[in-house]
This record gives C-alpha cells, sequence and structure tokens, in this order.
C-alpha cells in the first residue's frame, strides 16, 4: 500500500481507508428491474430491512467506478442480478443530500461535495430469478400504477414513469 492524494491506494489500485476498506465514492445509482408478461411490463420493488418502505434498488459506487458499473454491482449485491444482462441509462438523474450518506465515507469527499448525482438504469431481467440480499426483507413484482402508489422516494417514482414510457412507446 502506499499514499496518493491523501489517501491510501492498495497494489489493486483502489482507494482505500486505513482499514482497507473500500472508498465509497460520492455518487447513487438506481436501477429498476423489470420484466414483461403478456406484453405488460411488472416492475420488482423491494422493502427495505432497515426501514419500512419500498424502493427500487440503490446504492454508492466505490471507488473510481463508472456509474454503470456501479449500477451493476449494486443489482448484483442486492438482488443476485447476473453483471451480464443489458443495462439501459435512463435520462432520469438526480440530486440527494450528501449528508444521507454517513460521515465515515463522506469524510474522504472533497469538503463542498453538498450533493450526490443519482444516476438511473432500468434492466430488463426477463425470467432470471431474485436473490435478495440483506438489505432487503422482500421483493414485489407489480404494475407501474402499484409501484407508484407503494414507491416512497419521489426519485424512484420518477425514474419509473420515464422507464413505464419508454416501454409503452419502444423508444430506448
Amino acid at each position: 500500500m502506499y499514499f496518493h492524494g491523501g489517501n491510501i491506494l492498495n497494489s489493486t489500485n483502489l482507494n482505500t481507508d486505513l482499514g482497507g476498506n473500500i472508498l465509497r465514492a460520492p455518487m447513487q445509482v438506481l436501477v429498476i428491474p423489470y420484466k414483461l408478461f403478456s406484453g405488460i411490463p411488472e416492475f420488482c420493488i423491494f422493502k427495505r430491512s432497515d426501514d419500512n418502505y419500498w424502493q427500487f434498488i440503490a446504492g454508492g459506487g466505490e471507488d473510481n467506478e463508472t456509474s454503470l458499473d456501479a449500477a451493476k454491482r449494486e443489482a448484483f449485491e442486492e438482488a443476485n442480478l447476473e453483471q451480464t444482462l443489458s443495462y439501459y441509462q435512463l435520462t432520469s438523474r438526480f440530486y440527494v443530500p450528501a449528508d444521507c450518506i454517513s460521515e465515515k465515507h463522506r469524510k474522504y469527499w472533497s469538503a463542498d461535495t453538498f450533493v450526490l448525482p443519482e444516476y438511473c438504469f432500468a434492466v430488463n431481467i426477463g425470467n432470471k430469478p431474485i436473490k435478495l440480499s440483506s438489505e432487503h426483507t422482500e421483493y414485489y413484482w407489480t404494475t407501474y400504477e402499484k409501484a407508484k402508489e407503494m414507491l416512497y422516494w419521489e426519485t424512484n417514482k420518477t425514474a419509473l414513469f420515464e422507464l413505464y414510457n419508454r416501454i409503452k412507446l419502444n423508444i430506448f
């Protein structure tokens, strides 16, 4: 290991803290798994284990990951979705307050990091199974209308709106 720009780099060139943990990048990703059932889209929503609300797969980037790489990793970690599936980046992009992320991660960021970009992706998983991580207690396949009612975050609802209309009009 050696120092570079105030961070410790290990032999794989990943930025890590003194404990060897990979540093959290100042960005978020949102992933919407969906499938078509007789031509009608169904969306998979997830219930948080640490709170009582529904959302899509979400998480932060690690080290110097691209947003797509972070989306694939988060989908694999949270739902066991194959990273070889085709992910589509939505136009929807949001910003979330940086202080919603633990100080243990934020302390490595620039002092002027007040908001984080949230990049949104969709992935048609077809008949692939979902296997939950401990981050969620359950998942639920549902229609656009029901998902819109159940989702907690407005950003999730807006990204869902975009995806639903792209599917309806076959614009990808």
